[in-house]
């Protein structure tokens, strides 16, 4: 119980990213097709049009690398009150959103690069929380 009480909210932001990633991540594998659509569009006038499909098994590589280094993570806080994978997990979830970030930024759809911020927010802040 003493894990669970000291890491709380390092838990909660890791189950936050789980969510997050892995849904993402799966979703990129089974509508590979639409998702691929869709950027291929959304990056049409940017100096990654060429590069989508790459781009794409490259994000949804990371984005499931986050969740499943983040549910790792989980387990070992919450077992053997260690936190090095958590830590790694908040690493490659902050590089999945900088990824993104980039992304959407070059596509010019500001919109889309806020709520990115919102996402790199909690992921950035348990970075901070396991190195201090």
């Amino acid at each position: 119980m003493e894990p669970l009480l000291s890491f709380a909210t390092e838990i909660l932001i890791l189950l936050f990213l789980i969510i997050v990633f892995l849904q993402s991540g799966i979703d990129k594998v089974y509508d590979w097709k639409g998702n691929l659509s869709w950027l291929k569009q959304h990056f049409a006038d940017t100096p990654l049009k060429g590069l989508v499909p790459f781009l794409l098994a490259t994000l949804s590589l990371t984005e499931m690398a986050a969740g499943i280094l983040c549910a790792v993570g989980l387990y070992e806080i919450t077992i053997m009150g260690d936190s090095t994978i958590a830590l790694y997990g908040g690493i490659v979830s902050c590089a999945a959103l900088l990824m993104l970030l980039f992304g959407q930024r070059l596509a010019k759809d500001y919109e889309g690069a806020k709520t990115i911020a919102v996402y790199f927010v909690p992921a950035i802040f348990l970075v901070y929380l396991l190195t201090r």
